[in-house]
């Protein structure tokens, strides 16, 4: 999995997320992440399943967030961990065996917090709120786009997905501070059109 472009999250399970799911590959999402918060592991997984016969004849990634276990059974391309779930070390040791095999994506609110997880092994940093979100209830402080650009420097040369308050028409802004990928949640999945508020964010990586 190369985690570039736009990075999209399926927050919703069901049809709606066949649906969702659908959506987000045709506007060329480049990788999906099943985030279901406090869904019971039975739905998050069979979410995840479902993601993933739709995103793997795209060549699309699929992350399931928080949950190790159900990254494992899904067999996601990725898990996706934020600064209090599990450490980074112990899913490392947890994953040994199949190492290479799922990648481990760390959620980081600081340039510091960035390196230090860079250092320690992650395979890509999920870095904000980059704006201010509405998406994440108790979110931290926005960071703004010179401190994501500082990020990208020092965690170098893992990718970093910028994440918190993206919108289409911030993605250039994006861009231009070298991130790997943008995430955009709120302002693509509630969007009127979301193929096109999508795709917008996806052309913006496209032409870099």
């Amino acid at each position: 999995m190369r985690v570039r472009g736009f990075y999209g999250v399926i927050d919703v399970a069901g049809p709606p997320a066949r649906e969702l799911a659908d959506r987000l590959i045709l506007a060329g999402a480049q990788v999906l992440q099943v985030r279901l918060k406090g869904a019971p592991a039975s739905v998050v997984l069979a979410t995840a399943r479902l993601v993933r016969e739709l995103s793997s004849p795209a060549g699309v990634g699929l992350v399931v967030n928080d949950r190790l276990d159900v990254a494992l059974a899904a067999q996601a391309d990725a898990v996706h961990l934020g600064q209090h779930d599990l450490p980074l070390s112990a899913a490392r040791a947890a994953l040994a065996p199949v190492r290479g095999r799922l990648l481990v994506g760390i959620s980081t609110h600081t340039p510091a917090q960035a390196e230090v997880a860079a250092r320690a092994g992650a395979d890509y940093l999920g870095f904000g709120p980059v704006f201010a979100t509405t998406t994440k209830v108790n979110a931290e402080p926005a960071q703004g786009v010179d401190a994501l650009a500082e990020a990208v420097q020092r965690a170098y040369p893992v990718p970093v997905v910028a994440i918190g308050g993206i919108t289409p028409q911030r993605a250039e802004e994006v861009v231009r501070t070298g991130a790997a990928a943008a995430c955009a949640i709120s302002a693509v999945n509630s969007a009127e059109d979301v193929i096109e508020a999508a795709r917008r964010i996806a052309e913006a990586f496209a032409r870099r």
